[in-house]
């Protein structure tokens, strides 16, 4: 008999799919009790119905689509058009662009600014928590434009023109005279190749045209990611030192100005959205705030984003533990669920501690940001050291913390269409963005030598939750004690200890016992291993799953 005789069967049974979990799309993004609570806890359970509505979309099979997209087919430089006239101009897919308008008609960019509600600006910060689980890249525009005000405050008469534009919920794509669009994007460019977080060694110069504000740069930025922004911040070396400047792409009067975008980087992650090099040559600029006070004048859209980057792997961490849930909740392994096997609900108990403490005080923040913005200052204060605190650790926090999570998912994790990979690309670049872990250590100790009504305001809320664990009470008494001797050699110790202790102190104060008793007993008991996975015995895995996976446990 020949290979041609045999009888082949109708289907083919080798690719029957069995032992697989289903999509997970569509589902509610916002389905996370910490989320929730934490919004109102912080002033803006006004917003929750919105933020709902917007964790439905986002976990929607369309919304999920764009965000897939966008990153599949990543942005594309166009230099010249067809004719040889420079054009600089960079497309993305459509998928990118349904993701920015529905970020922006939700209020990410910057329409808390014009909405005077207390709470305006965590409201903000939950949404970013919910419509990340999209895709992160095209936060950075959004981010951007949101810190760009408070910075552009500091010259009235710009903010007078430019801030209806930048608090508008339109979106509103291509290189237009800005004062005739409906909706602006602001980007930023701070960075050289000489001189990366040192700023002060930037050689773009800016010299003064004979119009009162206005000057012309000549120089080269080496990271100025969403180039296809309206508008830019920019630092530039004036007379009188180092300044701040504006930046459109289209003057008023309709010609481009000189913005040639050199090439877009090739990058781990990130890859929806464009980051660039561009070249200023005689490039026209507005002078914002004084001459020489140019890092003093950017840092508060430093702050801003720094925020963001909290928030961002915050929401990484929620996405990643999410899919590692679902993968548990319906693959078998050895007779069982994965989410019943007491090492694998060991990892993703542990996991869910460090989401939580990692929204509980991305919320935190942006209740200190909104406050501050109202004008309290021991929220300023507060606002001040723990940000750079948070951004410190949280961050560092999230390439160890997505690794576990993709590893939940085995050999699936680690296929691209899985989802995971780019998740964990992801990661890494929110420690380095806005100033890298050393950077911000660095921040703290500034905060503290230059800045006592820093710690203060530390201190302060950390005395919220004494008595409240014995454990922590001892952190507490520790960090005090460490502060008094603080330098660059033990900066990061420093600035971890002090992380785990705020998030641990907001977890006692508002968790579930057996939320906060688990994180105090590993973070700060020192019952704890060098990975995810390794609870002290008896912690009630139970509980913690059951919060922060609804229906899994």
């Amino acid at each position: 008999m020949v290979a041609a005789d045999v009888q082949r069967p109708a289907g083919s049974a080798t690719h029957d799919v069995t032992n697989q979990p289903p999509p997970l799309v569509p589902y509610d993004t916002s389905d996370d009790a910490a989320l929730l609570e934490g919004l109102r806890r912080e002033g803006a359970g006004w917003a929750e119905e919105d933020v709902r509505r917007l964790g439905t979309r986002a976990g929607s099979a369309e919304a999920q689509e764009w965000g897939e997209q966008a990153n599949r087919h990543e942005p594309v430089l166009r230099t010249h058009d067809r004719y040889g006239h420079r054009v600089d101009e960079v497309e993305f897919h459509p998928g990118w662009h349904h993701l920015l308008r529905t970020a922006v008609a939700a209020g990410l960019a910057g329409s808390a600014w014009a909405d005077e509600q207390p709470g305006a600006h965590v409201a903000r910060t939950a949404g970013g928590l919910v419509w990340g689980h999209t895709d992160t890249g095209h936060g950075c525009p959004t981010s951007m434009t949101y810190a760009a005000v408070p910075t552009l405050r500091a010259q009235p008469e710009l903010a007078e023109v430019y801030e209806p534009l930048l608090t508008s919920r339109e979106y509103e794509p291509g290189l237009r005279v800005p004062t005739e669009k409906r909706g602006l994007l602001a980007g930023m460019g701070m960075t050289e190749k000489q001189g990366g977080s040192d700023v002060r060694t930037n050689t773009t110069t800016a010299t003064p045209t004979g119009e009162l504000g206005v000057y012309t740069l000549r120089g080269h930025k080496w990271f100025t990611s969403a180039p296809m922004c309206d508008v830019f911040l920019v630092l530039a070396q004036a007379p009188g030192g180092l300044s701040c400047f504006l930046v459109p792409r289209v003057l008023p009067d309709g010609s481009r100005n000189t913005f040639r975008i050199q090439r877009l980087k090739d990058k781990l992650g990130n890859r929806s959205n464009a980051s660039s090099e561009p070249e200023f040559d005689r490039t026209v600029a507005w002078l914002v705030g004084p001459e020489g006070r140019g890092v003093k004048t950017i840092i508060e859209m430093v702050n801003c984003t720094r925020l963001d980057c909290v928030m961002a792997t915050a929401t990484l961490m929620r996405k990643t533990l999410v899919e590692a849930g679902h993968h548990a909740r319906h693959r078998t392994a050895f007779g069982a669920r994965l989410l019943e096997q007491p090492l694998m609900r060991q990892v993703l108990a542990d996991l869910a501690l460090e989401s939580e403490a990692a929204t509980t005080l991305t919320l935190r923040l942006a209740g200190a940001a909104d406050r501050a913005v109202r004008g309290d200052d021991g929220e300023r204060a507060f606002r001040r050291i723990a940000t750079a605190v948070g951004k410190y650790w949280v961050t560092k926090r999230g390439p160890a913390f997505t690794a576990e999570a993709l590893e939940c998912l085995g050999g699936n994790g680690y296929v691209e269409d899985s989802g995971m990979p780019r998740h964990y690309r992801e990661a890494p670049l929110l420690s380095i963005w806005e100033g890298s872990g050393n950077v911000n250590a660095l921040d703290v100790l500034r905060a503290l030598g230059r800045e006592p009504g820093s710690a203060e305001a530390l201190f302060a809320e950390l005395a919220l939750a004494r008595g409240a664990d014995a454990r922590l009470d001892a952190a507490v008494a520790s960090l005090k004690a460490e502060l008094a001797g603080a330098d660059q050699f033990g900066a990061r110790r420093l600035v971890e200890r002090t992380a785990l202790a705020l998030q641990a102190a907001l977890l006692v104060r508002h968790a579930p016992h057996a939320v906060a008793d688990a994180f105090c007993a590993s973070r700060l008991g020192g019952d704890w291993g060098h990975t995810f996975g390794t609870l002290p015995a008896g912690t009630d895995l139970d509980t913690i799953l059951h919060r922060a996976l609804p229906g899994l446990a």
